[in-house]
């Protein structure tokens, strides 16, 4: 288990003083990547493998929103590895040890010269630490869309502010762009997101909404394909 220490500052909130989802979500990337500095064995063979691994699926059930100024602990550990796909619960904790946000991911690991998926030895799985599987909901990764034709929104370009250093839009930053199609009072209670293809610097990403019974769906599309499908979720008694 990997952990970091953070603070909700003026910079993570929104205009009431809540820490915003985005923030959030970077919070947990930060945690997540840096997590491979406590498995030297793992860092060294993607280094000498010129392999990365990326965000393919991530679930958040949100808890409780925290406030300005409280202290956070967030928290990252893996619990199940393939040759080419990893899991693991990313949570955020409050001061008391509250859980405030609980979620899952799938990561799939690349080549970094390629793209492509590339499996990783035996050897180097069975190094691997291996915690428990946190309790949460664990929905399906795979998000339909539904057959009814959504409303196509204008495109929103890709812009230099939203690039790491993949040289692709940062995960947290499709959902930043959804999160404002949203209505204004729409509460987010939980959210599923699945990754399919990376948007580049430039990329025009067109919008496509669909309201359905368990929320609201929104794709971000390059032509015909998903670049990323988000399924919003209501906070109940909102």
């Amino acid at each position: 288990m990997y952990s970091l220490k953070y603070k909700v500052t003026t910079s993570t909130c929104d205009s009431e003083g809540r820490l915003k989802l985005y923030s959030a979500l970077q919070m947990m990337q930060d945690c997540s990547e840096m997590w491979i500095d406590s498995e030297p064995g793992v860092k060294q063979y993607f280094t000498e493998q010129n392999m990365a691994q990326l965000l393919a699926t991530r679930q958040v059930e949100v808890v409780r929103v925290p406030q300005f100024k409280e202290e956070l602990t967030v928290t990252t550990s893996v619990y199940g590895m393939k040759p080419m796909f990893g899991f693991r619960n990313t949570f955020i904790y409050d001061a008391e040890g509250k859980p405030c946000y609980r979620t899952w991911s799938m990561g799939a690991f690349v080549d970094r010269a390629t793209g492509k998926l590339k499996r990783v030895d035996d050897e180097t799985i069975a190094s691997m630490t291996l915690e428990p599987q946190l309790e949460m909901s664990y929905r399906d990764r795979r998000i339909i869309l539904p057959k009814a034709e959504g409303e196509v929104l204008e495109p929103i370009q890709v812009l230099r502010a939203d690039i790491d250093y993949n040289r692709h839009m940062n995960n947290a930053n499709y959902i930043r762009m959804a999160m404002e199609l949203l209505p204004a009072s729409f509460v987010v209670g939980g959210l599923r997101v699945e990754y399919r293809v990376a948007a580049k610097l430039g990329d025009w990403l067109t919008p496509t909404v669909y309201n359905t019974d368990a929320g609201i769906i929104i794709a971000l599309s390059i032509g015909s394909d998903a670049c990323a499908i988000m399924e919003f979720s209501e906070r109940e008694g909102e």
